[in-house]
């Protein structure tokens, strides 16, 4: 009981501190910078995909992107986005390539000012190093789908020789497919939350301090992602009449609303389990009342 009360104080200090930092403001921010930028992002994949001379690997590692979004969301936009990644670009190094990867490194300013606010720090580096950071990190994001699609499009080989090997393994090709990619997508979105949470924002933290946070934001977005999918599976209807065209933009943004609500509250979650170990630390260190008083 006590560990219980002890996790609701904390839980609702996080809940107090994310109303305080405008959580809700900040998550609307999020949400529609990461969808501004999702499409440049996309160009800016496209352009290394046909630089390193495989223009199929951006529609693979789109495909990969979509795999940890729901079912009923990522069809809406499926075929907008490979319209974008299977068309011809040779602009790797053009000027519309450079305005792509800026406008695509805002949502990773959005993370930033997010994690700052929950973690109580204030920025002290020049805002040149960190657009250049956001940039960085945008091009890492970018050679890690590129990389991850291309060990995705191994997979049949990869299958075929097992099999070889192995004739008792009778697993279809889809199938195996479709495992791989969740077993690349879920591990490559927990290292980029422990990078994100580390790095980002001022200030360093360590590996136990931000673990709280990512667990929480990993299970509350499955279990955001299953009830929207739900939700969406029986009223998306809704959506197409109030929002016509735009439907499948504002179904994404609703989603990419909750999710960016998760990730600031998980960031607030370990600030506030933070503050509440220092605490504990000081409240130890403290002298009892009574010790050490001199006599009279």
């Amino acid at each position: 009981m006590k560990l219980l009360r002890r996790l609701y104080r904390i839980g609702l200090e996080a809940f107090y501190t994310f109303l305080a930092d405008d959580g809700w403001a900040i998550a609307s921010h999020i949400a529609l910078s990461t969808l501004m930028a999702l499409f440049p992002f996309l160009i800016v994949l496209t352009s290394l995909a046909g630089f390193f001379g495989s223009k199929d690997l951006a529609d693979q590692a789109a495909d990969l992107m979509l795999q940890v979004w729901p079912e009923e969301v990522a069809s809406r936009l499926s075929s907008e986005i490979h319209d974008v990644v299977t068309t011809t670009r040779g602009d790797a190094l053009t000027v519309g390539a450079v305005f792509a990867l800026y406008f695509a490194s805002n949502g990773v300013e959005s993370l930033r000012i997010a994690l700052n606010r929950a973690y109580a720090v204030t920025e002290q580096r020049a805002w040149y190093w960190l657009r250049l950071e956001s940039i960085g990190y945008t091009l890492i994001a970018a050679v890690t789908a590129l990389a991850l699609a291309f060990l995705i499009v191994l997979g049949p080989l990869i299958l075929e020789t097992t099999r070889h090997y192995v004739p008792l393994m009778v697993e279809s090709n889809e199938r195996f497919l479709t495992i791989v990619r969740y077993g690349t997508a879920v591990p490559a979105m927990i290292v980029a939350l422990f990078l994100l949470h580390a790095w980002l924002p001022a200030g360093r933290r360590s590996f136990m301090q931000i673990l709280p946070g990512i667990v929480f934001t990993m299970a509350a977005s499955l279990v955001s992602s299953m009830a929207f999918g739900e939700y969406l599976a029986r009223f998306a209807n809704n959506y197409v009449t109030m929002y016509a065209g735009l439907a499948s933009v504002v179904i994404a943004l609703v989603f990419l609303y909750f999710i960016a609500v998760i990730f600031i509250f998980g960031g607030e979650l370990n600030a506030a389990i933070m503050k509440a170990r220092a605490r504990r630390a000081e409240s130890k260190s403290a002298p009892s009342p009574g010790r050490g008083a001199t006599p009279a």
